[in-house]
Order: structure tokens, then sequence, then C-alpha cells
């Protein structure tokens, strides 16, 4: 097996995401411009996106990631629009995106049609969020966003999987194809609902941190895979196992937490990174499958016609979805407050489709149940492709201009400040009054600069989250907790370096230089988080 194609894949895909940092452009849309570049170049290899590998070894880690990073309770709060969004919407854009490809396209039958309008039908599971993070989105808004996009997937591959039933002939009804669908889902949440407690339990047994995180990679693909055995939603497996895990992760041990942390940092820009260079790559094999039909004809006027109305029926439903509730319970209406059609339309135009939509086009079957090609397969793949290539970069690049040119209101950060503080200062008394009554029993006696020490502390902790809302030095520019951390640092700096000319002088050896560097290093992710 040849590793090097994975290997400058990787590379590649990370090296150009780290670029994207220093640019205003966001990370996907560099990512796929720079593999539509690089599919051409010379001597790049082939890539082929094989959904046997995207859909069960990429999906399950990407949204175990966005599902562990989720609030549990802010999905709650938001379920309504949530589901309207990842269940009611995806529905629609299926009927509607394949039916009109069903009438423009000559000779396209309704059934394969259906199979296009189910792939292109759910935004991706990152871009979206990504930015909307970046430029500091209301909060539930994001919440939204980002609940739509760990179930959507799930939704699209249901609807998929029915379409493609009667697009190869093996027979299925409107009835059948509900029952399908209300299967999987239940089947997939009830797979999630069986796994999260024990995996949990199992997590809280596991006292070795390594041995926790190597469990915790393995938890997502589990699941999907246990899901998809009993012909349930391996998507919807994932979510609903993630999202009790981040909701409990306040079980674990502090050591795990800062692994998984880092950990599944790490995985997911690796991952993301591959992923959208990916789709750029398969500019090449989607063009060489084109086949029978016009280049001309199918980018021009097949490709416009359905990537219009991917756009358009985003709009034609998110709007009712979001204002028809109100307009009918006021219920609704004094919950949500903050609803405006400057949001709406920023949910609208936050569609971008990605990687899922591609794997999905690749699984169609070269030929029906008859033996027969499979109507129109290549022709699908170039729509799949011109329509995710074409929201990442129309909707993609406009969306932040577009966010900034509405002026929503971005996140109060000083309400939030606030709050934290106040939380803070609550559990800090706590903590106070714990620490005197132990101190107060006799075996847990301590010499008063010990006893100081942790009541200092505890200070520290309290007021740091004041100090960010005070005054910034006029000549330094910092606060004084800016100030703090990094005069903390350089002393750690400085100690740091005296380990290291110790170590070389031979009057330590590299272990004990670790274990040093180590103390040094939680001191100084100490000192920074507390800001």
């Amino acid at each position: 097996m040849d590793v090097m194609p994975l290997l400058m894949l990787v590379a590649g895909g990370t090296a150009i995401a780290g670029a994207a940092r220093r640019t205003p452009v966001p990370a996907p849309l560099l990512l796929v411009a720079a593999g539509l570049v690089a599919s051409y170049v010379p001597g790049v290899p082939d890539y082929t996106l094989d959904p046997e590998i995207v859909l069960p070894l990429l999906l399950p880690p990407l949204l175990h990631t966005a599902a562990l990073e989720s609030s549990y309770l802010d999905l709650r709060a938001n379920l309504r629009p949530v589901a309207l969004l990842s269940v009611g919407y995806v529905l629609f854009a299926t009927l509607v995106v394949g039916y009109v490809a069903y009438l423009v396209v000559p000779g396209l039958p309704l059934p394969a049609a259906l199979v296009l309008g189910a792939i292109v039908a759910p935004p991706d599971a990152v871009a979206a969020t990504a930015i909307a993070r970046r430029l500091g989105l209301p909060s539930r808004i994001t919440t939204i966003l980002q609940g739509e996009s760990l179930v959507n997937d799930a939704t699209a591959i249901t609807a998929y999987k029915v379409a493609l039933a009667a697009a190869v002939g093996v027979g299925t009804t409107w009835g059948e194809g509900i029952r399908e669908f209300a299967v999987a889902s239940v089947g997939g949440i009830g797979v999630g609902l069986v796994l999260m407690v024990p995996l949990h339990w199992l997590r809280r047994r596991l006292r070795e941190p390594l041995l926790q995180n190597t469990l915790s990679l393995l938890i997502p693909f589990a699941a999907y895979a246990a899901a998809e055995e009993v012909e349930a939603s391996g998507v919807l497996a994932v979510v609903v196992v993630a999202l009790y895990l981040g909701h409990h992760s306040w079980q674990v041990d502090f050591a795990t937490r800062l692994q998984e942390a880092a950990v599944w940092r790490m995985v997911a820009f690796v991952l993301e990174s591959a992923v959208f260079a990916l789709i750029g790559l398969q500019l090449p094999v989607v063009l060489r499958g084109l086949g029978e039909y016009s280049f001309r004809e199918a980018a021009v006027w097949y490709a416009s016609v359905v990537f219009v109305t991917v756009v358009a029926a985003r709009f034609v439903w998110v709007y009712p979805a979001t204002f028809l509730p109100r307009a009918l319970s006021t219920r609704i209406r004094a919950r949500e407050t903050d609803t405006t059609w400057q949001g709406a339309l920023v949910v609208g135009w936050a569609g971008m489709r990605g990687v899922v939509s591609l794997a999905i086009a690749f699984s169609i079957p070269v030929t029906t149940h008859s033996g027969e090609p499979f109507p129109a397969r290549n022709l699908v793949l170039f729509l799949t492709f011109t329509t995710v290539i074409g929201t990442l970069v129309v909707q993609g690049l406009t969306l932040p201009p577009l966010i900034r040119r509405l002026r929503l209101p971005a996140r109060d950060t000083s309400a939030e400040t606030l709050a934290e503080a106040q939380a803070q200062s609550e559990a800090s008394q706590a903590a106070e009054r714990r620490l005197d009554e132990l101190l107060a029993e006799g075996g847990n006696a301590l010499p008063s600069p010990l006893a100081d020490r942790l009541r200092a502390v505890l200070e520290r902790r309290r007021n740091a989250v004041w100090e960010r809302l005070g005054a910034v030095d006029e000549a330094t520019g910092e606060s004084a907790d800016d100030t703090y951390r990094r005069l903390a640092r350089e002393m750690i700096d400085a100690e740091r370096e005296v380990f290291v000319a110790l170590r070389d002088a031979r009057r330590i050896d590299d272990e004990m230089l670790r274990t040093l560097l180590r103390r040094l290093d939680l001191e100084e992710a100490a000192a920074y988080r507390e800001g």
C-alpha cells in the first residue's frame, strides 16, 4: 500500500489550513481552491473519494468532536428550530431539488432525481459553524447551526437510501420509505441511549488518562458501527453518545479532560483540513465521468439551476419555519424575543455543502437491480460537485461580509465575563468554607505558609475574572490580569532555561528534566487558563 499520497494529502491540507489562519479567507474555501489547483498539477496522484472510508471513518470523529463541544441544554432549548432545519428542511430540499432536476434534465427519472436531491440537501457540518464562531455570531444562531449540522446528515443519508431503493428498482412505497426513515431514526437514537451510560461508566472506571483517551478515540467508531449493524442511523448514535459524554465530562478526572480536549482538537483539525482539500482534488475524477453529457450544457444550465434551487429552497423553508410558529404561539414569541429577520437571513445563507454530499454521491451504484446503468450517475456526481463548490465559494465568501453588513448583535462578552466572575465567586466561597472545615480537623493540620498558599491560590482564581473587567494599562495596553500572566510566563521561562542548562551540564538527567518541565508546563497552563 502506497502511503505517500495520504501523507501528501494530510501534510498539504494541514499546512494550507494553518496558513489560512493568517488570511481573512475561511480555511475550507482556501483548502478547496488549493485542491482544485493541485488536481491539475503534473505528478499529483488521483484521489478517489471512497464512501466506504469517508462515511464510517471520517464522519463519526467529526460529528463526535462537534457534539462534544455542543451544549445539550442549549440544543434542548432550541429543539424546535434545530429539528425544523435538520429534519424538515432536509426532506423539503430533497423533494424540491429532486423535482426541479426531474423537470430540467431530459430523461432523468424521478427516483434518480430524488437521489440527487437527498445528496445535496444537508449543509456541511463544519464550514458554517466555523465561520459563525469566528465572527462572534449571537450564541443562539450558532447553537441552531451547530445543532442542525449534527442531525441533518442522518436525515439525508436515510432519505438517500429510500430514494436509491426506488431508483435501482428494488421497489419501495412512500409508506415503506417513511417506515424505514422512522426505524433508522428511532434505532439510531436508541443505540446511542443504550451505549452512552455504559461507555461513560467505563470512562470513569479507567484511572489511566491514556487508556481513557484511547477509549475516547474508539467511541464514535463503535457507536456508528453498532447502529449500522442493526440498520439504524450511525450518525444519530454518535451524536447521542457524544452529547451525553460532553454533558457529563466533569465527572472524569482533570488529566483526561486536558488530554482529550487536545487530542480531539488535533484530530478535528487534521480531518477537516484533509477532507476539504479532498473535495477540490475530486474535480478530474468527476469531469472524466461526465460521459455523454455536454460539459457546457451540464455546467452552465443544469448546474446553475440546481445551485439556485438549493439556495432558494433554504430561504423558502427558513423564513416560514422561523416566523410562522411565532405568529401562531404567544408562548414562542415570549420565549424567543431575539428572533429577527437578519438572523433568519444569516441562517438561510449559511447553507454550504461539504464532503458528506460528495461521499454519498460516490456511493451511488454503477448499475440498477436489473443490471442496467444507473440513470445519469455521472451527471449526478457532477451536479453534486458543482453544488458543493458553488455553495462553498459563493455563500462561504459572502457570509462574513453579510454578517458584518447586517450588524447583528455580537455576543455580550462583558455580560458573559460578569456571569463567569459571579459563578467563580460563589464557587470560591464554597471552596474557602470547605478549606476551613478541613483545616479544623486534626489530621489536616498544615504549617501557616502552606495554608496561606492555598488561600492565595483561591483568591487569585476568584480575582482573575473580575480583573478582566477592569481598566487597561495605557502604557502597555494590558489589563492587570494580562500583566500577571505575562510575568508568570517570563518567570517560568527563566526557570525552564536553568533546568535545561543543568541537563546540558549533566547535573541532572533527561528523566528529571522531563519531570521538572512537566511541572512548569502545568503551572504555565494554570496561569494561562485562569485568564
